[in-house]
């Protein structure tokens, strides 16, 4: 079992001051019920202490951990919102913290960094402390999708193949930066498929960081309409941010549970 150490109880995930209301026409997607944590672990790794919040699930199929962006932390309104949906469907959700958000930093460090951290502490989500993921039916640890917004799917896609992850969820995945096609990280999701691992990408029809038909043959992500790169859609798209959040909830638990692990 890995170790770890149990923290004080974080406060419910809650998104960044501000970032939750319309912006100018801009809405994000409307916010579910704020889910209520179980334990609260930090994990040591080399780039310092990471920050796993359980939401188990009472008798989970598997573990989906969702590391952040590098512009925002857990209370991001997608990995709020399948924290508080997918628990009830049979998903442990694992909320992860990078070191350099637990340590209150402003920057998040170079990718190879986030690469280190996230190796470090999947034995902590994998085989969790204090049965922190709950347990199978069979009594079994879960196993593990390896997910994560903007930067967070990036980092889980680099190392799918290193884990031991069963699948990959890249929510918001940031294929270029915005203008700049011709830089694409296309690689990093070629790669998860290549070594044969299921994928999942769901992404923003408006999002500059790679739109849903940018992405290369095989790669077919899930569209949000009318959504930008925080799945926040325009007052004038006639689309109700309720929707939003219920597209994403409804493609990622309808995802998870048809991998061949959970059935």
């Amino acid at each position: 079992m890995a170790a770890a150490r149990s923290a004080r109880p974080a406060r419910p995930p809650v998104p960044r001051a501000g970032s939750a209301a319309p912006t100018g026409d801009r809405a994000r997607p409307a916010p579910p019920p704020t889910p209520s944590p179980g334990a609260v672990h930090e994990v040591d790794t080399p780039a310092g202490p990471a920050r796993i919040t359980w939401h188990p699930a009472g008798r989970p199929r598997l573990t989906l951990a969702l590391g952040h962006g590098a512009g925002g932390g857990i209370g991001a309104p997608d990995l709020v919102a399948l924290a508080a949906a997918l628990p009830a469907r049979g998903v442990t959700i694992a909320l992860v913290e990078q070191p350099w958000r637990v340590a209150g930093k402003r920057l998040a460090p170079a990718p190879r960094t986030l690469d280190t951290a996230w190796r470090a502490l999947w034995p902590a989500l994998a085989d969790p402390a204090d049965d922190a993921a709950g347990t199978t039916t069979a009594g079994t640890v879960p196993p593990v999708v390896a997910g994560g917004r903007s930067a967070g799917a990036r980092v889980a896609c680099r190392t799918a193949g290193e884990t031991g992850a069963i699948g990959v969820l890249a929510l918001a995945f940031p294929l270029h930066p915005p203008g700049r096609a011709e830089r694409s990280r296309a690689g990093e999701l070629t790669a998860v498929t290549g070594a044969g691992l299921p994928l999942l990408v769901v992404q923003g029809a408006r999002d500059p960081f790679g739109r849903p038909q940018e992405f290369p043959e095989g790669i077919d992500p899930v569209t949000v309409p009318a959504a930008d790169h925080a799945f926040a859609v325009g007052a004038r798209s006639g689309v109700d941010p309720a929707e939003t959040t219920a597209t994403i909830v409804a493609a990622v638990a309808d995802w998870t549970l048809a991998l061949p692990a959970a059935t």
